[in-house]
């Protein structure tokens, strides 16, 4: 029984970047002898175990046989006789495709140290075409390395065209799409995750939508708003998670910018909830100040609120207005952003953190009359400030 580190532990040492995870392959084992060292295995398509102590993953090496549609559709072989090379070979990059023994000694078999060096990625064998989840795996690998400025080898724009075009990737089930951008949503350069899957046209299949003519998908906002890599430490705060939602919004924003869809993207790709939230007001918004040149007027801005529902969730009114900034701002659309009623929907909040309910009750109003008070006084607040915003004074 042999181990090997593998992957993508191996692939990051070698380009100097921190390694996080670390995955192994055990050749020459069977899953009785891995269960009598006292891993545990977790893996039910394939033998997968945890290490007893450090709980890292070991596989047995294996081999794949395309079986069917999808990411899904392999046949998978693990023995003691399946070699290393056969399980690197499986793999999709050449510099995914690298093995570092217990003494530290480097095993290449198909050239990926010379491609790491060289900043290419390469595909390892023509198997990669039968994997539709390698062409957004490869997008996330341009977004997350984009500092190191790799390119796609022409052999493997052949293959990535292939799969484009052979509508495997309408196969991709919504969790998976969605786990492979989230991914990328994560990295210091997610715009080029996006752009990579349009420059393959693969963005069509995975929205099943069309191209606008004579439009294209701007990003200027989303790179603007990632500006350094996601940790997971991070996404498991409030900010880190506010920051990766509005990453998805302002991506959203910009494929519909350039795609008529006939069914929602997050309905497509199983988008949480609360970040289709955010993403379908930041459209909203935007529209409502950028439709016509004229300021909105008060009802209309109270509207505006109460579609956000921003009395109660104030966590969404500053979501979406965050992002609609950063779009206005990229475009540049100084023009909506000096504008009195978005200057005014800027300080919303705090226009009204004097209106309070108890005061209107203690004042006799009561049922349907409560809340008609409250939007009298918002609209009355609101007047004044557009006024005071639009006055010569104020410029």
């Amino acid at each position: 029984m042999k181990i090997y580190l593998v992957g993508g532990a191996v692939r990051d040492e070698l380009l100097g970047l921190p390694v996080y995870d670390r995955d192994y392959v055990v050749v020459g084992a069977t899953p009785e002898q891995m269960l009598a060292h006292g891993y545990t295995q977790v893996g039910s398509d394939f033998p997968v175990f945890l290490h007893p102590k450090t709980q890292e993953e070991y596989a047995l090496a294996r081999t794949e046989r395309k079986s069917g549609k999808g990411y899904t559709g392999f046949e998978c072989h693990a023995s003691p006789e399946v070699t290393l090379e056969e399980d690197l070979l499986r793999r999709d990059l050449t510099i995914n495709a690298i093995a570092k023994d217990e003494h530290g000694n480097i095993i290449d078999p198909y050239g990926g140290v010379q491609d790491i060096q060289q900043r290419i990625f390469r595909h390892v064998s023509p198997a990669f075409s039968e994997d539709p989840l390698r062409v957004l795996r490869l997008a996330r690998f341009a977004a997350r390395f984009a500092a190191f400025d790799f390119h796609v080898a022409a052999e493997t724009k052949l293959l990535l065209d292939k799969i484009v075009h052979s509508q495997e990737l309408r196969h991709l089930t919504p969790e998976r799409i969605w786990m492979e951008t989230r991914k990328a949503l994560c990295t210091a350069k997610p715009s080029l995750y996006f752009e990579f899957l349009i420059n393959y046209q693969a963005l069509e299949e995975l929205t099943q939508g069309q191209r606008k003519p004579q439009t294209t998908a701007d990003f200027s906002a989303l790179a603007v708003q990632a500006k350094s890599v996601l940790t997971h430490r991070e996404l498991v705060t409030e900010q880190g998670q506010n920051d990766l939602i509005r990453r998805y919004s302002l991506a959203h924003f910009a494929i519909l910018q350039a795609f008529v869809t006939s069914t929602s993207v997050h309905q497509m790709w199983r988008v949480p909830s609360q970040f289709a939230r955010i993403a379908d007001a930041t459209v909203a918004v935007h529209q409502a100040f950028t439709t016509s040149a004229e300021v909105l007027d008060p009802s209309s801005l109270l509207a505006v609120l109460q579609q956000l529902d921003s009395f109660r969730r104030p966590e969404i009114y500053h979501q979406t207005l965050a992002c609609v900034e950063a779009i206005l701002q990229s475009s540049g659309r100084l023009d909506v952003v000096s504008r009195a009623d978005f200057q005014v929907f800027r300080a919303a909040h705090s226009l009204f953190v004097d209106i309070d309910v108890q005061s209107i009750i203690a004042q006799g109003f009561s049922h349907q009359a409560i809340g008609a008070e409250l939007n009298r006084q918002r609209l009355s607040r609101l007047q004044q400030a557009i006024a005071t915003s639009s006055s010569p004074a104020a410029e």
